[in-house]
């Protein structure tokens, strides 16, 4: 019995998975895309990196200046930098988790290119804020000099915790990314989390100030909260601890696990619908 082969024509191709066959491809295309993504942003602007710094400085002038005039928290040592310092990680989240959503629709041709690397897209969105996040810190540390906060051993303790904050951003982005694809609802969605995300983290009002149980079985279990707090205490020691606002070392594996497996879910999802994200656009 002889066997019909499929016309060409109707044979589905589906294309790579989320990383593709070489990663150092992988690795080569993301860094080419966020270079390039990097400076288009600041292309033909008189102030380029400056306009970086406006949002993240202007809305810490007005948090600054409406809790330090009208709703006062009392005396917090250096509340001014780390106020700088928190709205500049949440900007990093933001920016990246924002972009991310639509990034893959937005990028339509380079999905359709059968051997592209689809995770590529994400990634590029998330090292893209990580590089505006870096040139944020150095306007936060001559801030804090300028402030007369002094060098602590505890700021080598940073770079994981931004590590940290770069897994969470990575798992939100490449499971919104993804999502967005096949329904359109997701970016309204995120925007509104994100905006729960602001305040239900202590940027802009010190954690010691709330309610110690409120603080143990809620506030903390926010991993960007544990991260927040975690980086107030590492740039000022007089800051309280992640351990200490969540009631325990023990109390901040919940939020660990929530930024692991926020990444490993996010990951798992859209390599299953990498294949198939240029049937569904």
């Amino acid at each position: 019995m002889s066997t019909v082969e499929m016309p060409a024509e109707m044979r589905i191709v589906q294309g790579p998975s989320a990383l593709g066959d070489d990663p150092r491809r992988f690795v080569a295309l993301t860094r080419t895309l966020t270079l390039t993504d990097f400076k288009l942003k600041f292309y033909g602007s008189a102030l380029g990196y400056l306009w970086q710094l406006v949002r993240p400085l202007l809305l810490f002038g007005i948090l600054l200046f409406v809790f330090t005039n009208f709703i006062k928290f009392g005396k917090v040592p250096h509340y001014e930098v780390l106020l700088l310092l928190a709205i500049v990680l949440y900007s990093f989240v933001a920016e990246g988790v924002s972009n991310a959503v639509d990034s893959v629709v937005a990028r339509e041709p380079l999905v359709r290119k059968v051997q592209f690397p689809r995770l590529v897209i994400p990634a590029t969105v998330v090292a893209t804020a990580f590089l505006n996040l870096l040139l944020n810190l150095v306007a936060v540390f001559v801030f804090a000099a300028i402030r007369d906060v002094q060098p602590q051993w505890q700021w080598f303790e940073l770079p994981l915790i931004l590590l940290l904050m770069v897994m969470l951003a990575s798992g939100a982005a490449m499971l919104v990314s993804c999502l967005f694809v096949r329904y359109r609802d997701v970016k309204p969605i995120t925007d509104v989390l994100l905006q729960a995300l602001f305040y239900g983290t202590p940027i802009f009002y010190p954690v010691e100030r709330i309610e110690p149980t409120l603080r143990h079985l809620l506030v903390m279990l926010n991993p960007f909260a544990a991260i927040i707090q975690a980086a107030k205490h590492a740039f000022v020691p007089s800051a309280m601890t992640a351990a200490e606002a969540a009631g325990g070392t023990v109390n901040l594996l919940v939020p660990l696990a929530i930024i692991l497996g926020l990444f490993v879910l996010g990951f798992y999802v859209f390599n299953k619908e990498a294949p198939r994200i240029a049937e569904e656009l």
